[in-house]
């Protein structure tokens, strides 16, 4: 699994394409990585700030990952200030960990599971994200069981 290490100054976008924060990764480092573009990685910088992240295209043919303001308020560092970051790809393959209540109950539904292995990696996090919220355990499996079905009907209206 490869490893980089980068030393640059902090970037931000122009407004009018978001405006964010970001660290530039060049195309021949993302094209080193197996699965391109769609890796998932971690990105650690200056050795105090981890966190999960995914490729954006710059517009050049190059890559960026956004940093966010807390995260710059973390580092105390702004546009311009220089870093040292580190990527690698991320362990876990969707860049968070899949809530236990969701591997049970896709371990057990079936049509579930099924429908879940046809979710893109973006809607799976997404489902992810929203369930992470809920403490109540029933209403966790409620949220997982309605996403699911949305998502099966719209791949059924989909198909002609």
């Amino acid at each position: 699994m490869p490893s980089f290490t980068f030393e640059q100054p902090i970037g931000q976008l122009e407004k009018r394409k978001g405006g964010y924060y970001y660290l530039k990764i060049n195309a021949d480092i993302v094209d080193q990585f197996d699965k391109k573009r769609a890796t998932r990685l971690k990105c650690v910088i200056d050795n105090k700030v981890s966190y999960s992240c995914g490729l954006n295209h710059l517009g050049d043919g190059n890559f960026f990952i956004i940093l966010s303001t807390a995260r710059l308020k973390e580092l105390r560092k702004g546009l311009g200030d220089p870093v040292s970051f580190e990527i690698f790809e991320d362990p876990e393959p969707l860049g968070v960990k899949v809530p236990e209540v969701l591997e049970v109950l896709l371990e057990h539904d079936t049509e579930a599971r099924e429908t879940w292995e046809k979710l893109s990696d973006g809607k799976k996090r997404s489902l992810i994200f929203s369930i992470i919220k809920v403490k109540d355990i029933d209403l966790q499996v409620q949220k997982i069981l309605q996403f699911l079905n949305e998502q099966k009907i719209k791949v059924a209206k989909q198909r002609p």
